[in-house]
């Protein structure tokens, strides 16, 4: 009977080993694998060759090492002296600008540019035909350019109008900029010259804007406002509104020109870029004349109003 009870002693002890090796197995496993994670976090985070590596204590610097390091400045550590022509420490190359020091990022090089906008030929409603020609020219650096403007019409034959215009441009902000200059006028009626002061640049929005106001001879006065807009509907295919009005501040018969708002134009144009330096375009133009320049054109036999179609190129170099 005694032996019978040890036995099964022996059995319940060795049963409850079993159970709690097998309760503590998967904690174990758990645990194991933990700890493979947490490594290969170390590995993926610390490249092979700066695993820490266990020492039982650090090694004491030489009694001689603080005081080197004290008396040791920057330029010591980097060589001595820094070589001739060296860049400074804000990686500029030490030019001055203007009244900025260290800013020239050698990139004020001069740059020219000839844009013809406006190469067309022209079909009035009434039937007339007509050449016209817009363009601008400009040369100089990202600060300071000498800009040429021209604009003019050529039909039955002869030179109907050019205006002429030489500008010193000056950049004031990111976007617009500042001119300076004189404007001839040319075609029907004496030629009229101006002094010339304006502005152009992107307006909000991105409208392309100019606005100059004219000195002339006699007490002659005027003013012109030019915008346009390009919308991308491809990347190569755009259309371009347009518009200009231009006001003068006392009559010029002799040019058939009236006081106040004299014209305005108004153009859509769809012109698709086979190269960007090379455009044909289409379109169509309204313009109207007002006051006394509406008059002064119905007395020659013409309409105040004009509805054409144009078609051209616009190329640039």
């Amino acid at each position: 009977m005694r032996t019978q009870s040890k036995m099964k002693r022996n059995v319940a002890r060795l049963s409850v080993v079993v159970l709690g090796m097998t309760l503590a197995l998967p904690a174990l496993a758990q645990n194991q694998g933990d700890m493979q994670d947490m490594t290969s976090m170390q590995d993926m985070q610390m490249p092979a060759h700066e695993h820490p590596v266990k020492t039982r204590s650090k090694p004491k610097p030489a009694p001689s090492a603080g005081k080197s390091m004290q008396g040791m400045d920057m330029s010591s550590m980097q060589g001595g002296n820094a070589p001739p022509g060296a860049r400074s420490g804000d990686y500029s190359n030490g030019y001055t600008y203007g009244l900025l020091t260290g800013m020239d990022m050698l990139d004020d090089s001069r740059q020219g540019m000839l844009l013809l906008d406006q190469l067309e030929y022209v079909h009035s409603r009434d039937g007339g035909n007509a050449a016209v020609i817009d363009g601008r020219a400009w040369y100089g650096g990202d600060i300071d350019k000498l800009w040429l403007k021209f604009e003019g019409e050529h039909a039955d034959g002869r030179l109907q109008d050019l205006r002429t215009e030489a500008l010193w441009d000056h950049a004031v902000s990111t976007y617009w900029d500042t001119q300076l200059g004189v404007r001839h006028d040319f075609g029907i009626g004496p030629g009229r010259t101006w002094a010339a002061f304006g502005v152009q640049g992107l307006a909000p929005y991105w409208f392309e804007t100019e606005a100059t106001f004219y000195v002339g001879q006699g007490g002659r006065t005027a003013a012109r406002v030019h915008a346009e807009y390009e919308v991308l509907l491809t990347q190569r295919l755009i259309l371009q509104p347009r518009a200009e009005v231009n006001f003068y501040g006392k009559d010029d018969p002799a040019r058939g020109i009236g006081s106040g708002l004299s014209d305005a134009e108004v153009g859509l144009r769809l012109r698709y870029e086979i190269r960007r330096e090379f455009a044909p375009y289409v379109g169509i133009v309204w313009s109207q004349r007002f006051g006394k320049t509406a008059d002064f054109t119905r007395a020659q036999g013409e309409h105040a109003d004009d509805l054409q179609f144009v078609a051209g190129l616009r190329v640039w170099f």
